[in-house]
């Protein structure tokens, strides 16, 4: 790498090991791209993969996070109350040890979408992980010994953290939840020997708040000014506006930044939030020493569907315009697909990859999206037909890229509502929302799919549908194989070329956690996955809501009304070798 620093892996971001070793910096993959270069398993012998081993969570909620292996053990987070194991991968799985965090049990009442988590993360002998009650712990790697702990969100005020940590250059970086509850976002930096607080960038109010300075350089007009996080707002809108950070955080060594999305502007209702909300539903790109921002784009100015902005991004290099480019990929909430330059934040391209009605186009020139004035909101006027709903067309369940086909590999869903907005009153904790909405399936469509997009080329290269929202992570392999997972329980593998069918397990539970693969101390390529429905689309499982109650779950249980009938709760490990 190009610059001094170690640059650790996160559950977000997928592990391939060349040998059983201890995780060093090559072995990390910052970039975001869920994809492996392993490639023992292969399109063409990928069927013959066979459960090595099981493991038992002991929780039953959504499973988002994925394995973490670093050298000989594999190290699992479950949802609430956030168990750690580790796992002897010389024997099978046998667990070595359990960290029990011990959160404070009001977390779960303060989670908006479930109580899961995205993972944990290595760095120097010690596991981070984070709470749902918003702690971030140090724990020996070997041992399993508590060495730190800090307290960062406030859980009275709907505060809670759900995200991967992310270590960079001896800096372990977390970031906040509950923009639903009014709760005011921001990126922390914590010293990662000793938990102390190096610096905190929020996400709206005053430049010192937001570490907006001198080198701030937005590609766009918009972004250009002084405290818009303040003047972009009604008076004091800031300062219980949303924008938290919950996605993926990507890191560029060349350029020293790290990438990240802001969610939502609260509350929902947008009539009572004029402006664009800066700085929330966008992306910054900020240095990891100091915090300080480079620049930042909003993909949604003043969102008015709750599409958030916090999806991953992808960090690869292309030829774009005849030339290179360091470029971003970002599958955004709102459905379109965005190139863009990540030295500058300049949007090369933006295409919608579902059938998208909120916008008619992004303007390149100004950056900014071209609405559909047929889809505002108004209180007292219901709107239908809003396409993608507040689900988005995908949440953080991360895509995959293989540099071997070019291909970007989408898990998403195809899911609209109707919505009514009104007026809502800020109360610590509770949620500050003001509408009322209903999903379902998008017309002539399946609630969800695993779509390859070609970036170059700005389509589509294949599709695969499924009855259910994907909302499992993505992976990529050398082999030539994506793998995914579905809410009705099934592991998929199919061709990374074309799409087809490959090879499924039925497990014991909806999948919406994260594909990984790996090299075993005995040479062997193995593929793990967790077991677990839940999650927003998932909740009418998981926290077993009554299917006739459509508004549940924020609308999302009208367009899951089935999914009881297909699958159950579950906390199972998986993990498959040929």
């Amino acid at each position: 790498m190009s610059r001094p620093g170690r640059i650790v892996i996160s559950l977000a971001i997928v592990v391939a090991f060349a040998s059983a070793l201890p995780v060093t910096a090559a072995a990390s993959d910052p970039a975001g791209t869920h994809f492996s270069d392993l490639a023992q398993v292969t399109a063409a012998n990928v069927r013959q993969l066979k459960p090595a081993f099981t493991f038992d969570v002991g929780v039953q909620r959504g499973q988002e996070a994925a394995p973490l292996v670093v050298g000989d053990t594999m190290y699992v987070v479950t949802p609430f109350p956030n168990y750690l194991y580790a796992l002897d991968l010389r024997q099978n799985g046998r667990r070595k040890w359990t960290f029990e965090p011990q959160p404070d049990v009001g977390a779960e009442g303060a989670a908006c979408c479930d109580a899961g988590t995205a993972g944990v993360a290595y760095d120097n002998g010690r596991v981070f992980m984070v709470t749902l009650d918003g702690q971030a712990i140090a724990i020996d790697a070997a041992s399993g010994k508590e060495q730190w702990r800090a307290r960062l969100a406030d859980v009275a005020k709907g505060e809670t953290v759900t995200m991967a940590p992310l270590v960079v250059r001896g800096k372990l970086l977390v970031g906040n939840s509950g923009a639903e509850f009014g709760v005011r976002g921001w990126l922390a930096a914590l010293d990662a020997a000793t938990g102390r607080e190096a610096w905190r960038a929020y996400s709206t109010g005053p430049d010192a708040d937001v570490l907006i300075g001198a080198d701030f350089k937005p590609y766009y007009e918009t972004q250009r000014g002084r405290n818009l996080g303040v003047t972009s707002w009604p008076t004091d809108g800031w300062k219980t506006g949303g924008g938290t950070v919950s996605g993926t955080l990507s890191y560029d060594a060349a350029a020293d930044l790290v990438y990240y999305g802001t969610a939502s502007p609260a509350p929902r209702n947008p009539e009572q939030r004029a402006g664009d909300n800066q700085w929330t539903a966008g992306i910054f790109a900020r240095q990891p020493d100091t915090g300080a921002a480079r620049w930042f784009y909003q993909w949604s100015p003043h969102d008015l569907h709750g599409h958030d902005g916090t999806n991953e991004n992808v960090l690869v290099d292309l030829r774009v315009g005849g030339r290179p480019r360091k470029v971003l990929l970002h599958p955004d909430s709102n459905g379109y697909l965005y190139v863009l330059d990540r030295l500058s934040g300049q949007v090369l391209s933006a295409d919608p990859f579902v059938d998208a009605n909120t916008i008619q186009r992004v303007d390149l020139v100004t950056g900014k999206p071209v609405r559909n004035p047929g889809k505002d909101l108004r209180v007292g006027e219901p709107t239908r037909h809003v396409c993608p709903g507040a689900a988005g067309a995908k949440g953080r369940q991360p895509s995959a890229w293989s540099p071997r086909t070019g291909l970007l590999y989408i898990p998403h869903q195809h899911v609209c509502e109707d919505v009514s907005p009104y007026d809502v009153a800020y109360i610590a904790g509770t949620p500050y929302l003001g509408v009322d909405s209903e999903m379902y399936a998008a017309p002539n469509r399946s609630r969800g799919a695993l779509t390859a997009w070609d970036p170059l080329a700005r389509k589509p290269r294949w599709s695969v549908a499924e009855r259910f929202p994907v909302v499992s992570g993505a992976l990529a392999t050398a082999g030539g194989v994506v793998f995914y997972g579905t809410m009705d329980g099934w592991f998929k593998a199919v061709n990374a070329a074309d799409g087809k069918p490959l090879w499924q397990y039925k497990v014991a539970s909806g999948v919406v956690g994260q594909p990984v693969t790996y090299r075993g101390p005995d040479g062997r390529q193995y593929v793990a996955v967790l077991a677990g429905v839940g999650g927003w689309a998932g909740a009418i499982v998981s926290n077993e809501l009554d299917a006739r109650d459509g508004t549940a779950a924020r609308g999302y249980v009208n367009a899951m009304k089935d999914l009881p009938s297909f699958t159950r709760k579950g906390g199972m490990l998986y993990v498959f070798a040929l």
